[in-house]
């Protein structure tokens, strides 16, 4: 299991409703339904992910976020994931409103394009980085809309999202984002975990 796998279970109380959008091969869904006995559904726009999903005996569906989650009730989960793929999505504001609607809260994972080692690659080769959490090519990358851990707090901020908790995770290690370390933060995080409600 991934550290920011681990994050995120803690993250999640025992026997919650829990929806997974952009939820892949089901692992994380797994590792909670075992683990914090969760009710447990998934969004998956890979067919394939969600036949490997389904095979793991899931409750998974194959949807594209941006098109599909007005079909989910108002406040139907106690929490919506959307682990690392934010940035992936043609209308990311639109996605993180409708996973509050239907969400009493949600947990978002971003990669940090605000990493200094990404700064540092951008100005020192002149091209756009490649790294362990942004591991595409520029003409081959899923991500439409790259954003840093302070990019997020503003959009959040414009929202009148409240961002509940924020966790930092670069090299294996895990600290808190507070207001007071937010600029360092932004530096120095490799991901950004979000716990966010309306």
């Amino acid at each position: 299991m991934k550290i920011q796998d681990d994050v995120l279970a803690g993250l999640i109380d025992i026997n919650s409703k829990v929806l997974d959008v952009g939820c892949g091969d089901g692992n994380l869904l797994l590792y909670l339904k075992r683990n914090k006995r969760i009710d447990g559904r998934g969004l998956e726009i890979n067919q394939k992910n969600v036949q490997e999903c389904l095979a793991k005996g899931l409750a998974v569906v194959e949807g594209d976020a941006e098109k599909d989650l007005v079909n989910y009730p108002n406040q139907s989960f106690d929490i919506a994931i959307l682990n690392q793929a934010i940035q992936q999505f043609y209308e990311p504001r639109k996605v993180l409103n409708e996973l509050l609607r239907i969400a009493k809260q949600a947990i978002i994972t971003i990669p940090n394009f605000g990493y200094w080692k990404v700064r540092l690659n951008l100005l020192v080769t002149g091209t756009m980085p490649v790294t362990k959490t942004l591991p595409h090519s520029w003409y081959d990358t899923p991500n439409l809309h790259m954003s840093s851990i302070k990019d997020f707090y503003n959009l959040c901020s414009l929202d009148n999202i409240n961002v509940i908790k924020s966790i930092s995770i670069s090299s294996n290690k895990i600290s808190d984002i507070t207001s007071n370390n937010l600029e360092i933060k932004n530096l120095v995080s490799e991901l950004g975990v979000f716990v966010v409600s309306k």
